[in-house]
């Protein structure tokens, strides 16, 4: 057999491999795990225009013209529902979207008039009101929401359905994730949390430690009460940032 007609066959093997194969699955997101507001997402379209330009330039009608789109993309701020991952920030979510309605209300007066001051001061109030909703959801690290992701699944699916080879199975990960939050430095608006965020980061991977060290003659209840620690030690090291 020549060289030439070896690397033909050689990519024809190559193609029917990939065509018997077929495309690649991509792992399906839970949005159920996604620490997003899709529509406080879609206000930033508004918001950007109203902060960056209208705003410092002082464009009265620009900022007056913005009023039908803020009521659109707010509307659908009200009506949105939390992921589940963020459930336990609903409290402060209802809270901070009744602040946010009251500004886009104020918003909304100051530009039927005439009071230029007025107007600028509700887009100040407007832009804080929102950068408030989008801290109470956003993770204040990746190694954080990481590890939530997978603490989710265990104590929200795993252990309701009596799940515990499943819990089993994902322990080592929880226990890497809890490793990476231990190791993980927080930005300088935060240094001054630095030893309190230490400590409580510290106890989470001590409890992650000891769920995956748990073998097979762990029964449910142990299983359970272990994974109860990781959670409680997961809401300390949130605490840290309330």
């Amino acid at each position: 057999m020549t060289k030439r007609i070896a690397v033909t066959m050689s990519a024809a093997l190559l193609l029917a491999i990939a065509v018997t194969a077929g495309p690649v699955q991509e792992k399906a997101v839970n949005p159920e795990t996604e620490s997003t507001v899709p529509a406080l997402e879609a206000f930033h379209e508004i918001i950007y225009p109203i902060w960056h330009t209208a705003y410092p330039e002082k464009d009265f009608a620009a900022l007056k013209s913005f009023v039908p789109k803020i009521d659109e993309l707010a509307a659908d701020i009200y009506a949105a529902a939390l992921p589940g991952i963020l459930r336990e920030k609903d409290a402060k979510w209802k809270s901070g979207v009744a602040e946010f309605r009251l500004s886009v209300e104020a918003y909304d007066a100051a530009a039927a008039g005439d009071d230029g001051e007025a107007l600028l001061k509700a887009a100040e109030t407007l832009h804080m009101r929102y950068e408030m909703l989008v801290r109470t959801i956003r993770p204040v690290l990746p190694e954080i929401d990481a590890f939530h992701k997978v603490l989710y699944v265990v104590y929200h699916t795993y252990v309701p359905e009596k799940s515990w080879a499943d819990v089993r199975k994902t322990a080592p990960e929880l226990k890497a994730k809890a490793e990476a939050v231990a190791e993980a430095r927080l930005p300088k608006r935060l240094e001054g949390k630095a030893a309190v965020f230490q400590a409580a980061s510290s106890e989470l991977l001590k409890s992650a430690t000891e769920l995956a060290a748990m073998g097979p003659e762990s029964d449910s209840a142990s299983l359970e009460a272990a994974v109860e620690r990781v959670h409680t030690r997961y809401q300390a090291v949130e605490k840290v940032f309330d």
